[in-house]
């Protein structure tokens, strides 16, 4: 590990936004907060929005920023990406976001029924060949239901058309609501100030000519069911995670 890196860790663990639960240190137990972020972490009853997967957490304090009365979470297991947004927030003084470094396969453990209102999950690793770790399958919403709260939106951006064309056949086949969708954002007529935050991996997606898609939907609680279709894979997709991976 680099001296840097080291460093930045060291920095980390002076942060009282930043919780670092990773698998290996909270295996099958809850976790003390859970049920509990609104009142014992963010000190309010505002609701609570999740970015999972927030590599940099730009999404994340780009969302604090524009919604000071909303809480925000940022999610992702690589502690050298989180320490850019925990770092970033710290310094802007924003009060209404954190960070959170775990598995999020073991995301239940964390949050609680009804816990939270919304979840983001901004150019997430598509997993082409292994569905059950895709953020958008079955597996994942079955877990999401457990603490967004009735109707809870989950959002999804991605530069992957494989990711879109297959969440949005899994959302269509289950018959949830359906918000808004587009495979061509930036030419679409639903950006709202939000949507129009670039991360610095999305950045690079848009100068190599790939349109980002977006789709958010409403979370039923019922029993999903896995789309059986045939999508054409991303042939990009090797070269973009290897420079760097999800934003």
């Amino acid at each position: 590990m680099s001296k840097n890196k080291l460093e930045k860790f060291s920095e980390m663990e002076t942060f009282e936004h930043v919780v670092q639960a990773p698998y290996n240190k909270i295996e099958k137990e809850n976790f003390y907060l859970k049920g509990n972020w609104a009142k014992e972490f963010f000190k309010n009853e505002n609701p609570i929005i999740l970015e999972l997967g927030c590599g940099k957490g730009e999404y994340t304090v780009a969302l604090a920023e524009r919604n000071p009365n909303l809480n925000f979470i940022g999610i992702d297991i690589k502690g050298s990406r989180l320490f850019n947004g925990a770092k970033d927030s710290l310094d802007k003084g924003l009060k209404n976001v954190g960070f959170l470094r775990t598995n999020i396969e073991i995301i239940t453990q964390f949050f609680g029924d009804e816990e939270i209102a919304e979840i983001w999950l901004t150019f997430p690793d598509p997993q082409m060949k292994k569905t059950r770790k895709r953020l958008t399958s079955t597996v994942f919403l079955n877990k999401y239901k457990l603490f967004l709260k009735k109707d809870g939106i989950v959002h999804l951006k991605t530069d992957s058309n494989f990711q879109y064309t297959y969440t949005r056949a899994l959302v269509h086949l289950n018959k949830l609501e359906v918000i808004v969708e587009t495979d061509n954002l930036y030419e679409s007529e639903i950006l709202t100030e939000i949507l129009q935050v670039k991360t610095y991996y999305e950045k690079q997606w848009l100068s190599r000519g790939i349109t980002i898609k977006y789709i958010s939907f409403k979370l039923a609680d019922k029993d999903f069911i896995e789309p059986e279709i045939d999508i054409e894979k991303d042939e990009y997709r090797s070269f973009g995670r290897s420079a760097g991976g999800s934003s």
